[in-house]
């Protein structure tokens, strides 16, 4: 131990190097812009410069969408690893991962409250854990979801971000996909406004079956959102793909969104969506 370093100890600085880029500073992924961590967040996870939009865990936008005061519904109990799945990994050793690594146990989050004083339920998909990817948990979630929506009588609210189905749950994983649609189906039978929320990215899956089911389809600027890869269409179909091809903007332009609205305006734009299709009841 050198003089500096005895010094600096006896003084009460800390000799743990922790990187002040990691702790106080990030990167925009879109214009390589350096951020505060702080100005960051408090712009809700949106680059103040070229207003990219960062994915935010199920919390967050739980906070951001729903008035204060509202219910987290409690996950679902299902068959964890079903087919004793191993790849690199045992699917049991991926999931404690996963959980250490995020506050729930699974991908799919329901909230029960309102929003902008309007009955809601609002079920959320984490891109954190495990890509969001859809298994029986995450079926389970969305349907328990949909039916706390026709307990009471309220619109259903999805914000989807997921890779797919999850691979290690195999059919089990496929089967959550009709599941899903039953419910969107009743709700809408029971005169109930179901509508999607398609934040980065939203693919496979998910996207062939409740992500694009809405009554209304609202997108986040730039979310990426398709079944198959943009590589793997390109070279199927042996042409060379639009530029922005499977971004929200380009399928707004092409009808398969109804809007794209900035992160900032979601829960106003989402009040003002439950005015115009929420059942009023007479006085």
């Amino acid at each position: 131990m050198n003089w500096f370093t005895r010094v600096r100890n006896s003084m009460g600085f800390s000799t743990d190097k922790k990187s002040t880029e990691r702790d106080l500073w990030i990167k925009c992924p879109s214009c390589q812009e350096m951020l505060f961590v702080a100005e960051y967040e408090d712009n809700l996870s949106v680059c103040p410069k070229c207003e990219y939009h960062g994915r935010i865990g199920a919390d967050a936008r739980l906070g951001l969408l729903l008035d204060p005061g509202f219910e987290v519904l409690p996950l679902p109990r299902v068959t964890e690893d079903p087919l004793q799945f191993k790849d690199t990994k045992k699917y049991t050793d991926r999931l404690k991962a996963a959980r250490a690594a995020n506050p729930h146990e699974d991908a799919f989050v329901v909230g029960s409250g309102t929003i902008e004083t309007r009955p809601a339920v609002v079920g959320v998909q984490d891109f954190s854990f495990m890509g969001g990817s859809m298994g029986m948990a995450v079926g389970q979630a969305f349907c328990e979801g949909a039916q706390k929506a026709l307990d009471r009588g309220c619109a259903y609210i999805v914000v989807t971000a997921a890779g797919g189905a999850r691979m290690q749950e195999g059919i089990l994983s496929l089967m959550q996909m009709p599941r899903a649609t039953v419910m969107t189906r009743r709700l809408k039978q029971a005169g109930l406004p179901y509508i999607v929320v398609l934040t980065d990215p939203t693919t496979g899956g998910v996207t062939a079956s409740y992500a694009m089911l809405g009554d209304i389809q609202i997108a986040e600027p730039g979310a990426l959102i398709g079944f198959a890869g943009q590589r793997v269409i390109q070279d199927t179909i042996r042409e060379q793909l639009p530029e922005g091809f499977q971004r929200a903007e380009y399928l707004h332009k092409h009808g398969m969104v109804d809007m794209v609205v900035p992160r900032r305006e979601l829960k106003a734009t989402l009040g003002q969506v439950l005015d115009y299709l929420q059942p009023v009841k007479a006085a």
